[in-house]
């Protein structure tokens, strides 16, 4: 299998992100293909042992995290985003992962891979951990304005990647809005429900709607809503996890610091649970091709992570099984 990098996206590109690909090139039936500024990349990878499955490609472009998307994926053709994009398309590899600008990266997908047939709108999907598991959340920032029919496609191509990537059966599927009631919200959800209650008979496992108080808990495997209030959403989670620890550090006691030597243990635990390195990349659902989406400040840990959900979504057919999903083609309003 073969897994393109975009070696200049991120923060910390090229060194984070050649460090990431040597970790995830350990496994043998991977390989891992560069795409970047060759000389830059060929340094990096000098600091480790030579391995036959990495390789690089050169693209004499990159995209700043600054610069405008769409404008730049049009300007710049040899961009390393662009390039990994026609490697996808012209069959020479198997996925891309990138950590550089968020909307290149789906500009490009858009452009050079296509939507899939009956997907209106790609998502992008993140994975939440909850109390007792995990919650698939889309979309996560592609989509600010939504139709109905947007929201009921973004719940299939979630219950796809948490079936095939995650392992989930039967995963249920729930509606983000300001409360249980059917009726509850504005006109985007009140509509997106009643289809969702409709799509029961196909197959869905849809619960119902979810409030913010309970997107933690676990009462449903897919949550579904518009990207505005999906990023908003994300963006809170991961500021109230790094408030929380200023928080602590500044309000804990003499005493308070030595109990916490005793937890130390379940503190470790909790926070390998949120860690949002242990969890790699966001996938770009609704495209023809496998496209992990990671964080700007993303490391090598986090970059290896995303390489390794990459490979999985590409042998559990996770593209091919969106596909199938007649009813996606037929939903209208």
């Amino acid at each position: 299998m073969r897994i393109v990098l975009d070696a200049m996206g991120g923060d910390y590109a090229p060194a984070e992100v050649v460090k990431g690909a040597v970790a995830a090139a350990k496994d043998e039936n991977l390989t891992v293909v560069l795409v970047g500024d060759q000389a830059k990349v060929g340094l990096e990878l000098k600091k480790y042992p030579k391995k036959s499955n990495i390789e690089t490609v050169h693209a004499s472009e990159d995209i700043a995290m600054s610069e405008h998307p769409v404008e730049a994926v049009r300007v710049k053709k040899d961009a390393s985003i662009n390039v990994c994009m026609r490697l996808l398309k012209e069959g020479k590899a198997d996925a891309v992962v990138s950590a550089g600008n968020t909307g290149a990266v789906m500009a490009s997908a858009l452009f050079g891979l296509g939507r899939m047939k009956g997907i209106e709108r790609p998502a992008i999907c993140s994975v939440f951990p909850t109390v007792k598991g995990h919650t698939v959340l889309l979309d996560i920032g592609a989509n600010a304005d939504c139709r109905p029919s947007h929201l009921v496609q973004f719940a299939y191509m979630g219950k796809a990647y948490i079936e095939k990537v995650i392992g989930v059966e039967n995963p249920r599927v729930g509606l983000l809005n300001i409360g249980e009631e059917d009726e509850k919200g504005c006109e985007l959800t009140a509509t997106a429900n009643k289809m969702l209650r409709l799509e029961r008979a196909n197959g869905l496992n849809f619960t119902g709607n979810v409030e913010g108080k309970d997107v933690l808990e676990n009462v449903v495997d897919v949550l579904v809503c518009d990207g505005f209030v999906g990023n908003v959403v994300l963006k809170f989670g991961e500021g109230m996890v790094f408030s929380l620890t200023k928080l602590i550090r500044q309000n804990l006691s003499f005493l308070g610091w030595l109990g916490l030597l005793f937890m130390l243990g379940s503190l470790f635990k909790i926070k390998n649970r949120i860690d949002y390195k242990k969890y790699g990349g966001a996938p770009l659902l609704g495209v023809n091709g496998v496209v992990i989406i990671t964080h700007g400040r993303a490391k090598a840990e986090t970059i290896k992570n995303s390489i390794t959900a990459a490979a999985k979504a590409v042998k559990q057919n996770l593209i091919e099984t969106i596909r199938q999903v007649k009813t996606v083609e037929n939903l209208v309003d």
